[in-house]
């Protein structure tokens, strides 16, 4: 499969017109867009040149609608077309990038920096195909996403019906206040993805001090002849959610009215690689089934990847018919607005969300009104569990475990309660703050070579800026 890029070229022309230097922000999947949306719209406010390079890989109505939700498309210059696998996309990037490379070299008085985001496929790829492209590094949001995990050895067991798994309240203490090390098998690919991505960025945006202590081990350095290489700025997604505070149109309770009708719901979103495994997805649908059998209201959102799951594995009828049989259980398929998202976890009417999305995570570090319970291992967003305590893993060992855990964490008021409490990690205007900090940065190089960083002039006084 080939990659289709469209160039619009009015769009482009408008702004690589405007000056000597353009950010483009690259957009890839559904997070990416409301995470780079306070980007673009900051560099509207600024005057700042700005374009975004869609890749193409969320393009359905529902998937693709955060373009239209967070006004994107207006500022679309270039669709790569991107389709396929992992491995269909990867070399797609690398020669629609080259393509559209070859197409800025009309302006070579103009920099172009390109912006990625997070932990996507396009975060890795990108980067590695402009770079080989134009020698030239790109700019990272959300770098240096680092996955962690607690010290499970250090819980004891309690027995259940199907196995000795660890004790609930052993474990939320260890999560809270015992030791944590890094562990960056999972998630598939956005481990690899985020880690390779830095690989290739001049500047490196981290939303907390720990992603940048992470990116300094591994030899990036802070700050290259007094110049800040990795600022911590915080997190987009706090200017995503107060973008949608006052939507307009309709509700979602207008789209789901049985979520106001009852309170107290537990909304699922699974939907990670290795969580659609066999075992591990066994013990999260059966410990979802277990939860609605005990009276909690819940929500599973399917996902398309869920979906496969749930036919492979032999449950979506299943979960179908108890849908059609029991007033608690709510089975959608994914919210197609944002800001429904946003409008539901704020309403009181959500107790909590079961996930193993990175960005909910910490969504609901800044959303006090629901629980965040993540249904991995480990995770990327460390600090949402042992610094701010608004967040706590639900290990998908078994489906007794997974409802025991759940159980323990909503019905203990300590817990709960400093679920629902903990210090919004991820600051405020941070659009802004990523947008500030290149501006002021506009002239200086793109690319670096060794005698440079280390000051030497071995080159004549001239940088070379390509091979």
């Amino acid at each position: 499969m080939d990659a289709d890029p469209t160039i619009y070229d009015e769009r482009l022309a408008a702004e690589m017109d405007r000056g000597e230097f353009v950010l483009a922000v690259v957009t890839a999947t559904k997070p990416d867009f409301y995470k780079q949306a306070p980007v673009v719209a900051a560099a509207r406010e600024r005057g700042l040149p700005c374009f975004v390079v869609h890749t193409g890989q969320h393009y359905d109505d529902v998937l693709g609608h955060g373009l239209e939700e967070y006004d994107l498309e207006p500022a679309i210059a270039a669709d790569l077309g991107i389709r396929g696998d992992l491995s269909e996309k990867t070399a797609q990037t690398m020669l629609a990038v080259r393509e559209l490379a070859a197409r800025l070299d009309e302006w070579p008085d103009t920099t172009v920096l390109p912006l990625v985001h997070g932990d996507t496929h396009a975060a890795a790829i990108f980067p590695q195909a402009w770079l080989f492209a134009t020698n030239q590094q790109v700019s990272h949001n959300e770098a240096g996403l680092r996955a962690m995990a607690p010290d499970y050895d250090a819980v004891p067991s309690a027995a259940t019906d199907d196995g000795d798994y660890p004790d609930p309240a052993a474990l939320v203490d260890e999560q809270w206040s015992g030791e944590w090390t890094v562990d960056r098998t999972e998630p598939f690919p956005e481990q690899y993805d985020t880690f390779v991505g830095s690989a290739a960025a001049r500047y490196q945006f981290a939303p907390v001090d720990l992603n940048r202590e992470h990116l300094e081990s591994e030899g990036y350095p802070r700050t290259v002849d007094g110049d800040e290489r990795i600022p911590v700025v915080g997190n987009s997604v706090v200017d995503a959610i107060h973008m949608k505070a006052d939507h307009d149109g309709e509700s979602v309770f207008d789209v789901y009215p049985v979520l106001e009708a009852r309170d107290d719901w537990i909304r699922v979103d699974i939907h990670r690689r290795a969580n659609l495994l066999p075992r591990r997805f066994q013990a999260l649908v059966e410990g979802v089934l277990a939860l609605v059998e005990d009276g909690y209201n819940v929500n599973f959102v399917e996902l398309t990847a869920t979906r496969h799951a749930l036919e492979r594995h032999g449950y979506r009828d299943r979960l179908t018919t108890l849908a059609e049989e029991r007033e608690n259980f709510l089975f959608t398929g994914l919210w197609k607005k944002h800001a429904h998202v946003y409008e539901f976890l704020e309403s009181g009417q959500c107790l909590a969300e079961l996930t193993d999305s990175g960005s909910m995570q910490e969504e609901l570090n800044y959303i006090d009104e629901a629980c965040c319970l993540t249904a991995r291992f480990n995770t990327d967003r460390p600090e949402t569990v042992f610094e701010a305590n608004t967040n706590l893993l639900v290990p998908p060992v078994s489906g007794e475990f997974v409802r025991e855990m759940v159980t323990y964490a909503l019905e203990t008021d300590g817990v709960r309660d400093r679920l629902q409490s903990g210090p919004d990690l991820y600051g405020e205007d941070v659009g802004a703050a990523i947008v500030d900090f290149l501006a002021e940065r506009r002239d200086d190089p793109v690319s670096e070579w060794s005698h440079e960083r280390q000051g030497f002039d071995t080159a004549g006084g001239q940088t070379v800026d390509y091979l």
